[in-house]
C-alpha cells in the first residue's frame, strides 16, 4: 500500500463515520444557532458594535467556535479506536504512522468545515454577503482547522478514556473561545487579559473571518494568515510525533 492510498483510506473511513452519525450533524449545527438566534437576539436588543447588530457582529465568532468544538473533540475518536482495537490495526500497517495521523487530520477537517459550511447557508439572515471573498473565507478556516484537530488528535493520543479526554478537552476550548474576541470586542477585556488574546490562534481566525464577512480587521488579513499558518504547522509537527510515540495496551 502506497502512503497516499493509505492516506486516502484513513480519511475516507472518518468520511463515512462522520456521514453515519447524524445526531451528531444535527447537534453541532442547532446548538450554534441557539447561539445565535437566542443570545445574539437577547443581547442584540440593546448592543451594537461597529454599526452591526450584535447577532451580525457574533455570526462569524459563532462560525468559529462551531469548528473549534468539532475539531477538538474529534479527538475523541482516537480513544474510541484504541479501546476497539481499529487503531492497533492501522498502526501496524505499513504506512507510516505521520501518515495516519494527516490522513486522521484530514478526516477531521473535512468533518468540521461541512459543519461550517452549513452554517454559512444562514448568512443572508443576518444581512451578510460575502460572495467574493467565500473562496478566502475557507482557505483560513481550513489553515485554522487543521491546527484545531492537531490539538484534539494529541490529546486523543495521550488520553486513555473518553471521560478524561473530555474534562481536558473542556478546559482547553473555554479559554480559547473566550478569549478569542468571538462574543466581544477584544477592547473590552482587561489589559492583563490581553497577552492571553494575543497567544490564542483562534483570536487570529476570529479576527480573519469577521473582517472577510463585515470589514472588521483588528489585524492585517496576511498577518492573520501567517499566525495560523505557523500554530497549523507546530501541531502537525507535534502531532506526528506524538502518534510516532503512542503506545498501545496489549
Amino acid at each position: 500500500m502506497s502512503e497516499f492510498s493509505g492516506l486516502y483510506a484513513i480519511w475516507k473511513r472518518e468520511f463515512k463515520v462522520f456521514l453515519r452519525e447524524k445526531s451528531r450533524i444535527f447537534a453541532s449545527v442547532f446548538s450554534p444557532l441557539l447561539w445565535l438566534f437566542i443570545f445574539g437576539a437577547g443581547l442584540g436588543a440593546r448592543i451594537s458594535i461597529s454599526n452591526f447588530n450584535y447577532q451580525t457582529w457574533i455570526y462569524p465568532g459563532v462560525i468559529v467556535m462551531t469548528t473549534l468544538f468539532s475539531s477538538i473533540f474529534y479527538g475523541a475518536y482516537v480513544i474510541w479506536d484504541k479501546r476497539l482495537d481499529f487503531l492497533k490495526e492501522v498502526l501496524v500497517s505499513p504506512i507510516n504512522r505521520s501518515t495516519i495521523f494527516l490522513g486522521k487530520v484530514m478526516g477531521g477537517v473535512t468533518d468540521a468545515l461541512i459543519q461550517a459550511s452549513i452554517l454559512l447557508l444562514f448568512a443572508p439572515i443576518f444581512g451578510i454577503s460575502f460572495s467574493l471573498n467565500f473562496i478566502v473565507i475557507y482557505v483560513f478556516l481550513f489553515v485554522l482547522v487543521v491546527g484545531l484537530v492537531s490539538i484534539g488528535l494529541i490529546i486523543g493520543s495521550i488520553m486513555e478514556s473518553p471521560e478524561g479526554f473530555g474534562l481536558i478537552t473542556s478546559f482547553v476550548n473555554m479559554p480559547l473561545f473566550f478569549l478569542s474576541g468571538a462574543l466581544f470586542t477584544l477592547e473590552s477585556l482587561p489589559g492583563w487579559l490581553t497577552i492571553f488574546t494575543r497567544i490564542n490562534p483562534v483570536t487570529y481566525g476570529v479576527d480573519a473571518i469577521r473582517g472577510l464577512m463585515l470589514g472588521i480587521n483588528t489585524f492585517n488579513l496576511f498577518f492573520d494568515l501567517a499566525i495560523l499558518l505557523g500554530f497549523s504547522l507546530v501541531m502537525i509537527f507535534i502531532g506526528t510525533y506524538a502518534f510516532k510515540r503512542m503506545k498501545l495496551k496489549p
